[in-house]
């Protein structure tokens, strides 16, 4: 996800720098929204991560 995200913004600095301020914006756009989501991803697998490794340990002990 972050990758399509950089990829996102490398198209968009391409364009800008082409004077497609329309497109690039477009672009600048749809890389935070994939960026955040990759964070809101990140930040529930944390979480359930701990929250598995908890429950194995009270399970083991």
């Amino acid at each position: 996800m972050i990758k399509l995200a950089i990829i996102s913004l490398v198209i968009a600095a391409v364009l800008a720098l082409l004077g497609f301020g329309g497109a690039a914006g477009t672009f600048v756009g749809i890389a935070k929204i994939l960026f955040f989501i990759a964070i809101a991803v990140f930040v529930l697998f944390l979480v359930l991560g701990i929250l598995a490794g908890k429950g194995i340990k009270d399970a083991i002990d």
